[in-house]
C-alpha cells in the first residue's frame, strides 16, 4: 500500500468515525469464511456496517478525529473489525446472538455516545443499553401512566357519584 493509499484510507476512516456515534471494535480472527459471511449477513440485517481495518491506520484516524477515544486505541492489537451502527446496542446484540454458535467475535471495545467500554466483559452492559427509541417509549409510557390512572379513577367513581346524586334526589322527592 502506497503512502497516498494509506492517507486516503485514514481520511475515509476519520470520516466514518466522525459520522458515527456508536462504534464497536471486535476480533473476528479464527472465524471460517462461512462464519464471517454469516456474521456480515447478520450485521447487514441489523443495519450495522462492518469492516476489517489495519490497526495502525485506525489508530491514526482516531488521532485525527475530533472525538476523544480515551484508551480505545490500546485495544488495537491483532485482528480488528469495526462495526458502525445507528443504534447503540445493535452490534452488542448481534455479537451476543452470534456467539451462541461460536466463540467469536470478541469485543475489544466500544465508543457509545462519547462513553468508552473496553473489554469483552462489557458485552452484557452494552446489550442492556437502550436505544433512543426505547428511551422515548419508556418516557411516553411513564407520562401516560398517571393520566390513565386519573381517567380510570374518574370512570370508576363516576358511577358512584351518579348513584349518590340519584339517591339524594330520591330522598328529597
Amino acid at each position: 500500500m502506497t503512502r497516498e493509499e494509506k492517507s486516503q484510507v485514514i481520511e475515509e476512516l476519520t470520516a466514518q468515525l466522525a459520522d458515527n456515534t456508536h462504534i464497536y471494535l471486535t476480533d473476528i480472527s479464527g472465524l471460517s469464511a462461512g462464519s464471517t459471511s454469516n456474521l456480515r449477513r447478520a450485521c447487514f440485517k441489523a443495519n450495522i456496517k462492518m469492516a476489517v481495518v489495519k490497526n495502525t491506520l485506525l489508530a491514526k484516524a482516531m488521532e485525527a478525529s475530533d472525538k476523544d477515544f480515551g484508551d480505545l486505541p490500546t485495544t488495537l492489537v491483532g485482528n480488528t473489525s469495526v462495526m458502525y451502527s445507528e443504534t447503540g446496542n445493535a452490534p452488542a446484540k448481534v455479537i451476543k446472538e452470534f456467539r451462541k454458535k461460536s466463540d467469536r467475535p470478541l469485543l475489544k471495545g466500544a465508543f457509545i455516545e462519547e462513553a468508552i467500554y473496553i473489554g469483552d466483559d462489557q458485552l452484557d452492559a452494552l446489550v442492556d443499553i437502550k436505544s433512543r427509541e426505547e428511551l422515548i417509549g419508556d418516557i411516553v409510557g411513564l407520562l401516560q401512566s398517571p393520566a390513565k390512572n386519573v381517567i380510570s379513577a374518574l370512570k370508576s367513581s363516576g358511577g358512584k357519584i351518579a348513584g349518590i346524586v340519584k339517591t339524594l334526589s330520591e330522598r328529597e322527592g
